[in-house]
């Protein structure tokens, strides 16, 4: 079944919660890169750029450089956990590139940070699976309501990515299963 890439509206503001949800996600897990690449502070940096658009900065270079910067920290990262750390970091700074499009693979842009942070924390527990479960409780509490409203506007997270999307998914159901305005 084709999706509907229709528009749909954005205000900055949607832009900035999204951006502010996602960097409080990739932050839980900032301590994981940084112990195993103490002195590569590129994944810090990313969701510092997402934090400042989030408080009003502009959405421009410094948040494209930083994601890129911190995806190329991904790849030097000695343990998958570091990585997994490290590309939350770089969805933190790309979520205000969420695209107006009604298509199920923009739900990546809003939940990547908090899944790839679940799976950061399961991957330190030695792949526990119920601790990625409890990352994602907390990060269902953690989301404004801003950040609910602007998720349902969207198609539900679609299928496939691994762990990651798996996580994604059941991020993306935990959220709008919330009653309206919470």
């Amino acid at each position: 079944m084709a999706e509907d890439a229709s528009e749909i509206v954005l205000s900055k503001q949607d832009l900035r919660e999204v951006a502010a949800f996602a960097a409080a996600c990739a932050e839980t897990v900032l301590g994981i890169f940084e112990a195993d690449q103490p002195n590569d502070s590129r994944p810090r940096e990313a969701v510092g750029a997402a934090w400042e658009f989030a408080r009003g900065g502009e959405r421009g270079k410094a948040l494209r450089d930083t994601a890129s910067a911190a995806l190329k920290a991904a790849k030097g990262a000695e343990t998958a956990a570091a990585r997994e750390a490290a590309w939350a970091a770089m969805s933190a700074a790309g979520a205000a590139y969420l695209h107006p499009l009604a298509k199920s693979t923009q739900v990546k842009h809003i939940l990547g940070a908090g899944a790839y942070a679940a799976r950061a924390a399961e991957l330190v527990a030695g792949d526990d699976r119920a601790v990625g479960a409890q990352s994602l409780e907390r990060t269902v509490r953690r989301a404004a309501p801003a950040v609910v409203d602007v998720l349902r506007r969207f198609p539900a997270a679609p299928d496939g990515g691994g762990r990651v999307g798996e996580l994604i998914r059941v991020l993306d159901a935990g959220l709008r299963s919330l009653p309206l305005g919470v």
